[in-house]
């Protein structure tokens, strides 16, 4: 089975059921299910087929849905990219992918005449965003992707896909240098869709909102994958905005949001009044980064629902470990394994840990990917003995809940000991007066290493002085922070996660 299979089921057991709301309008199942087959149809008529590779370049819209269902409809490969990636990070990837086409919105097409010289692109199926488009240079090569969609045939014959066959092509974020294509396969995303949605017991009567951008994993997973396997509906919601939110939770009566902790902050910090939109939420997940305990503990108080934390990678399709919806929860925990995962903590050489002790995290499972993209060093690197190692730093308790302590990269080494990051900024964030906060090592003529802070507060008169004697009373005198900055905003990606990397050179300037 794979995903575009599963959703034909879908739409044969519950045809008119809403499978997704765009701009107040709903779609049934049994529609986009047809759009999907004919839009398919249209790309085996240009030519397109097995292993051939699509990118997808769009915001969360319906483009997306039918965009990336019907290229695996055809047995093509899908890979998802930023719309808002410069032409240059977009044009490695559409050059490293080997792309032959892409899938994109006409308010995108500048960027692409700028790159497409350089490209091998024959088509770029373009939704229209706007009325009077100015023509473009690579007229001749677009196609409309309402029209292409309209010409298809809904009774296409498709193609048997192979549960091996690669599916879509995640490129990672590149912190550590360019990025990397994880390839995942229909039973790597099929498999992690599936026990994602019967570890969180999604049902037809779900209403998950849709906000994190479909182009990561995140959301491809939890609330787009995995809805749409048991016939729940999906909420898109273009762009996260607070307010946008609570609209869409409260006209919709969404039942599950999915997000990230910045989020879930901004949230808490504009929703006062707000509690009654999350009045038919059932559960709140979060990922993407480590949520620190006092926003948790706040945001459940407020809004009076559960916030389940998680933990994933692109390279494991993503979801490894939930909190468990039937079992208590532990604040901090990434929760324990999803069915069919197996998590796991290791020293250095790869020797499993007992409780308590920190070591890598490691995963296996169905949902582990094929490899990386054209780098068989980096992939004999990441996976080994059938094992994928996350780079994360981790510990587990005795009753098989794990701890994620902080990335292997971003540990600090003060004197000799070691300094998790994540350790530091629970404490920051436990202050009344701090909103965001992040840490990162410098370099120190005399302890190789010292603590630095970066922090956005609610309170104008703190200072860097009452900050550090507040943390002396919580941290030993080698984790406290040497130096505090105090920014207005931290920086972040396109899917809210503090980029320490942007510190570090804002450090070195």
């Amino acid at each position: 089975m794979n995903l575009s299979d599963q959703l034909s089921v879908v739409a044969s057991a519950h045809p008119s059921k809403e499978a997704y709301l765009f701009q107040g309008e709903g779609v049934c199942y049994q529609e986009f299910d047809e759009s999907v087959s004919k839009f398919a149809s249209s790309l085996r008529d240009l030519g397109y087929g097995e292993g051939d590779h699509i990118a997808l370049v769009s915001g969360n819209s319906p483009l997306f849905m039918i965009g990336m269902y019907g290229a695996m409809r055809v047995g093509a490969t899908v890979i998802p990219i930023n719309p808002t990636y410069t032409t240059e990070e977009m044009s490695y990837i559409l050059k490293n992918g080997d792309v032959k086409a892409v899938m994109t919105m006409d308010v995108l097409m500048e960027k692409f005449e700028h790159m497409d010289d350089d490209l091998a692109i024959s088509h770029y199926f373009v939704a229209e965003t706007r009325i009077g488009s100015a023509k473009s240079s690579l007229s001749e090569k677009m196609k409309s992707f309402t029209k292409t969609v309209a010409e298809g045939d809904p009774s296409f014959s498709r193609p048997e896909l192979h549960e091996e066959n690669v599916a879509v092509i995640l490129y990672t974020s590149g912190t550590t240098g360019k990025p990397k294509g994880a390839m995942l396969t229909h039973k790597n995303l099929y498999s992690n869709a599936k026990d994602v949605a019967d570890y969180l017991d999604y049902s037809q009567d779900d209403r998950v909102i849709a906000t994190l951008p479909m182009f990561h994993v995140f959301c491809l997973t939890v609330a787009l994958n995995g809805p749409l396997m048991n016939a729940g509906t999906v909420l898109i919601v273009p762009k996260f905005s607070p307010q946008e939110v609570f609209e869409v939770a409260s006209t919709q009566k969404a039942t599950i949001f999915a997000g990230v902790p910045t989020m879930y902050n901004y949230l808490a910090q504009t929703g006062s009044g707000q509690t009654e939109a999350f009045q038919h939420m059932r559960v709140c997940v979060s990922g993407g980064s480590s949520m620190p305990v006092a926003l948790l503990n706040k945001f459940e108080e407020q809004f009076n629902v559960r916030v389940s934390e998680g933990y994933g990678l692109s390279e494991a399709s993503p979801v490894t470990a939930f909190n468990p919806l039937d079992r208590p929860r532990k604040p901090g925990s990434i929760g324990t394994n999803i069915m069919n995962v197996e998590n796991k903590v290791v020293d250095e050489l790869g020797d499993e840990l007992p409780p308590g002790e920190v070591g890598e995290l490691i995963v296996r499972g169905p949902n582990v990917m094929k490899g990386y993209y054209k780098m068989p060093e980096e992939t004999a690197v990441t996976l080994r003995d059938g094992w994928l190692y996350t780079g994360d730093m981790a510990r587990v308790d005795d009753e098989g809940y794990f701890y994620i302590v902080d990335r292997k990269k971003d540990m600090v080494i003060v004197g000799g000991y070691n300094v998790y990051p994540r350790e530091v900024e629970e404490v920051l964030y436990g202050h009344p007066d701090i909103s965001e906060a992040a840490v990162i090592g410098a370099p120190d003529p005399n302890a190789g290493e010292t603590v630095i802070s970066f922090v956005v507060s609610t309170n104008p008169a703190l200072d860097e002085s009452t900050l550090k004697a507040y943390c002396k009373e919580y941290l030993a005198k080698y984790k406290q922070p040497a130096r505090i900055h105090f920014m207005e905003e931290l920086p972040k990606n396109t899917t809210g996660k503090i980029l320490r990397k942007n510190l570090r050179e804002k450090l070195a300037h």
